[in-house]
């Protein structure tokens, strides 16, 4: 009976600095936007980071856990979530954009701020979810979000959907189908590709002056690391780690493009 009393107590305990990790939703743009957020032990405020993840992905991908779990380490906090039409939240994938899953991040950069215990916020994302981060802070600005980490960052796709290529699947740019159905049945809306094609990744990523970091692999096949070179020219404070031969989801290479990662982080809220 004891051990069933303490056990109920701490079912509804509420969550505490000491706490590591929570699963919950935040109210996003196409309806509830399924979230983690992993905290370091007893601290009793922390940075915290979002992170932002790539096309058709979702919030448990390799390199984003393991980078969830090194910012822990280094007493940094992090929420990773699904984009709506992605993983466990809702929506309809061929629904997404840009723009809305900007305005996802938003809702969870707005869900971090309110957090009593968090410092400072930053923001990391890998290939689509760089382009979102990047964007999503030149609209914010350095005042609030303290630092910007792009791990391969797809702001190719503005030239994909000007060329009518979207994963080698062709159509006609210039009159997009209703959607373009490519690997794993994943059917992409026209509006994604209108959007797109007219989406200023660079103009509006440039208005952060805050420190940014791109992580890009050589052997990337999907996007080029001429992206972050690009990336690099528009940012005054933004430096560049390029990985050799590391493909473009750094696999087999996630801890130590997270280690790399991390370690800017906390650099910057020291």
């Amino acid at each position: 009976m004891l051990k069933f009393f303490v056990a109920m107590i701490l079912f509804f305990l509420p969550l505490t600095a000491c706490a590591q990790s929570e699963n919950f939703f935040i109210v996003g743009d196409h309806g509830k936007l399924s979230a983690t957020l992993q905290t370091p032990d007893n601290q009793k405020k922390y940075p915290l980071v979002i992170l932002c993840h790539g096309f058709t992905g979702n919030k448990e991908s390799p390199i984003l856990t393991a980078l969830a779990n090194d910012l822990e380490a280094r007493g940094i906090a992090s929420i990773r979530f699904d984009f709506n039409g992605h993983g466990k939240s809702d929506g309809d994938f061929q629904e997404m954009t840009i723009l809305n899953e900007i305005s996802d991040a938003k809702q969870v950069y707005d869900y971090a701020k309110k957090m009593p215990l968090v410092t400072n916020i930053l923001i990391a994302g890998h290939s689509q979810g760089g382009v979102v981060a990047s964007m999503l802070a030149g609209e914010l600005g350095a005042e609030k979000i303290k630092a910007v980490v792009l791990l391969a960052p797809a702001s190719v796709l503005r030239d994909d959907a000007l060329r009518g290529n979207l994963f080698g699947v062709k159509y006609d740019p210039l009159n997009p189908p209703e959607f373009v159905e490519i690997f794993g049945g994943h059917k992409v809306g026209r509006n994604y590709i209108l959007t797109a094609q007219s989406l200023p990744i660079y103009e509006t990523a440039e208005k952060f002056t805050g420190p940014a970091l791109m992580i890009h692999g050589t052997a990337d096949l999907t996007v080029p690391y001429n992206c972050s070179l690009t990336y690099k020219k528009f940012y005054k404070r933004g430096t560049i780690v390029l990985l050799d031969k590391v493909d473009h989801g750094f696999h087999g290479e996630e801890n130590r493009t997270a280690k790399i990662a991390a370690e800017f982080l906390a650099r910057q809220v020291k």
